[in-house]
C-alpha cells in the first residue's frame, strides 16, 4: 500500500540553530507511527513543519505522492492533517456543542443546528465516548476535553491525526480507552502519529517507531524490530543513563504533619478539603491524581503560595500557616514547580543568577550592597558540573536551554539550601528518558540523605517505581494509601476515578 504522508529530508533552521537536519520518514493509512527522541531531538519543530506553523528550509512533504507546500495550518487541515496538542483549545464556559462548532470553518450564518448535533451524535456512539453535548467543558474531565478535540479533527475528515502526549494527563483506565478509539481510527484507514515518552505505551500501541536525535531521524524500525531496550538505547546514544537505588531503612521520625488542610480557591470552591497525613523523614511519598484534582493546591500551601483557610502544617513543632513560623522554615522545603518556565525560572536572567534567586542576599555573594559576580559565577560553574546541565555560552539566559537543562538548574538551586523537604509538582513532566532518570537520581539520593520528597506525578509508572508510599488523590480529598510493591495501575486508576481503596499506612 502506498504511503499516505512522506517527509524528505526536511531541515529547519533558526538564528544560531540547526532545530532539524534531514529528518525523514513515511507514515502508511491505517498506521500507528510513533516518534521518540529526546527534549531538542526536534520533535515539537517538525509537528510545527507538518501543521503549516513553519516553513522548512528544504525537504519536501508527500502527500498521496503529491509535493506540497504549507503556508498555514489552514493549508495542513484542508490536506487532512490535523493535531490535537498538549493544551486543548477549548472555551471553558461554552458547551461541548458549541466548542466543536467553533472550530468548523464556513459555518453559515444561518444553519440547522439539529442536522451538526446528530453528525457529532453519530461520532460519540460510533466509538462510545462518555459526552454530553450540553455539559459545559468546565465541568468536564480532562479526558473528556480530549474526547472534543478528537472530534474536531474527524468532522473535519482529517485521515492523519497528530497527538502529542496524549495520555500524559489520564488515568491508566481513559489511556486505554484512548487506545481503543485509536485501534477503530487505524481499523478505518486513519493514519496516526503518536508522541510520548512512555516505553511501555510506545511498546503496546505502535505500527512502528521512528527516532529523532539531535535534529535528524536516526532510525525507523517496525513492530518486531524493537524493544524497550533497543529504544533507549537509540535515544540516548552515547549518553549514560544515570543509575540510582532507593533507600530501604525509612526513618520514624516525622518531617511534616499535615492536619485537616483545606485550600479554597478565588470563587470560593474547595480545591483540598480536609486533607491530612504524615511525611516520614526520608520517604519518597507519591502522589496519584488526575490533573486538576487538589495536587497543585497541596504543593501551593506547603511551599507557601497560598494561604490554608484550615487546618495545620506541622514541621519541627510549629505550624507553618503561623507567618513567623514558615519564614523560619521557608528554606527547609524546596519546590519543583509545575510550570518551570513561568515560575520556576526567570528567563531572560542568566543562569549564574538564577541559581542564586533564593540565596541573592546571603553574604558569600554579595559586598555590602553590591553582588559578588566571581563567587556566583563560581558558584555557578559549581552547580553547571555537579548537576550536567548544558548550559552554553556563559551569560546566556536559561530560557534558552531545553526543557530538561532547565529542570536541572532549579534543581540544583532548590537543593543547593539543603531543604528538610522538596515538594516536587510534575517533576519530568516533558522530559526525555535521561532527564527523567537525572531528576529520580536527585530525589532518591536525597531520601538516601534524610530528605523527605512529595512527589506528584500523572505517570504511574513513575510513582510505582519510586515511591515508598502513595496517597491518592480526587477531588481534593484524600481518598486512600496503597503500596507500592502490592498494588497494581489497575487498582490506583480505580481510586483515581473516586472509588475508595483500603487505607492502608496513612498515619506512620
Amino acid at each position: 500500500m502506498p504511503d499516505f504522508l512522506k517527509i524528505e529530508h526536511i531541515r529547519k533552521t533558526f538564528p544560531g540553530v540547526i532545530a532539524l537536519d534531514d529528518v525523514s520518514f513515511s507514515v502508511a493509512p491505517g498506521e500507528i507511527h510513533t516518534l521518540l527522541g529526546e527534549n531538542g531531538a526536534g520533535k515539537s519543530t517538525l509537528m510545527n513543519v507538518l501543521t503549516g506553523l513553519y516553513h522548512p528550509d528544504s525537504g519536501e512533504i508527500r502527500i498521496d505522492g503529491r509535493r506540497l507546500s504549507f503556508t498555514s495550518p489552514r493549508d495542513s487541515l484542508a490536506c487532512g492533517i490535523g493535531m490535537v496538542h498538549q493544551h486543548f483549545m477549548l472555551v471553558p464556559a461554552h458547551s461541548v456543542f458549541e466548542n466543536i462548532l467553533l472550530a468548523l470553518d464556513n459555518l453559515p450564518n444561518l444553519f440547522s443546528r439539529k442536522k451538526y448535533r446528530a453528525r457529532i451524535k453519530q461520532l460519540i456512539d460510533e466509538f462510545q465516548l462518555d459526552l454530553d453535548l450540553d455539559s459545559p467543558v468546565w465541568k468536564l474531565s480532562i479526558g473528556a476535553q480530549q474526547w472534543i478535540e478528537l472530534i474536531k479533527l474527524l468532522l473535519r475528515d482529517c485521515r492523519l491525526l497528530i497527538l502529542d502526549e496524549p495520555t500524559a494527563v489520564l488515568t491508566p483506565q481513559e489511556a486505554e480507552r484512548l487506545f481503543k478509539v485509536l485501534r477503530q481510527l487505524k481499523k478505518q484507514g486513519k493514519s496516526i502519529i503518536f508522541i510520548s515518552h512512555k516505553m511501555r505505551e510506545v511498546m503496546e500501541i505502535s505500527d512502528q517507531v521512528t527516532i529523532l536525535k539531535k535534529g535528524r531521524s536516526i532510525a525507523s524500525l517496525t513492530r518486531g524490530e524493537y524493544d524497550e531496550r533497543k529504544l533507549a538505547a537509540l535515544m540516548i546514544g552515547a549518553d549514560k543513563i544515570p543509575e540510582w537505588q532507593k533507600n530501604l531503612q525509612l526513618s520514624t521520625q516525622i518531617s511534616l504533619d499535615i492536619q485537616q488542610l483545606s485550600v479554597r480557591n478565588d470563587r470560593g470552591l474547595s480545591d483540598l478539603e480536609d486533607f491530612s497525613l504524615q511525611l516520614i523523614k526520608g520517604e519518597i511519598l507519591g502522589i496519584a491524581g488526575v490533573a486538576g484534582n487538589g495536587q497543585k493546591a497541596l504543593a501551593e500551601v506547603l511551599t507557601g503560595l497560598r494561604k490554608a483557610s484550615h487546618g495545620r502544617i506541622m514541621a519541627n513543632g510549629e505550624d507553618l500557616n503561623n507567618s513567623s513560623a514558615r519564614h523560619s522554615y521557608i528554606a527547609g522545603i524546596a519546590h519543583i514547580p509545575e510550570d518551570r518556565k513561568t515560575i520556576g525560572i526567570a528567563p531572560d536572567m542568566s543562569i549564574d543568577d538564577n541559581l542564586i534567586m533564593k540565596s541573592f542576599k546571603n553574604s558569600a555573594f554579595a559586598r555590602g550592597i553590591f553582588q559578588d559576580k566571581k563567587s556566583i559565577r563560581r558558584n555557578a560553574q559549581e552547580k553547571i558540573a555537579q548537576f550536567a546541565i548544558k548550559s552554553g555560552p556563559e551569560g546566556t539566559p536559561v530560557r534558552y536551554l531545553s526543557g530538561g537543562n532547565i529542570q536541572k538548574v532549579i534543581i540544583a538551586r532548590e537543593l543547593s539550601e539543603k531543604p528538610a523537604v522538596l515538594v516536587a509538582l510534575y517533576p519530568t513532566r516533558g522530559l526525555d528518558i535521561g532527564s527523567a532518570e537525572y531528576v529520580h537520581k536527585v530525589i532518591a539520593d536525597g531520601a538516601a540523605q534524610g530528605m523527605s520528597t512529595i512527589l506528584i506525578a500523572e505517570d504511574l509508572d513513575e510513582l510505582l517505581k519510586l515511591s515508598d508510599r502513595i496517597a491518592v488523590m480526587f477531588r481534593g480529598r484524600l481518598i486512600g494509601f496503597v503500596d507500592p510493591q502490592n498494588s497494581s495501575r489497575e487498582e490506583i486508576g480505580l481510586m483515581m476515578s473516586g472509588e475508595t481503596g483500603e487505607n492502608d499506612g496513612g498515619e506512620a
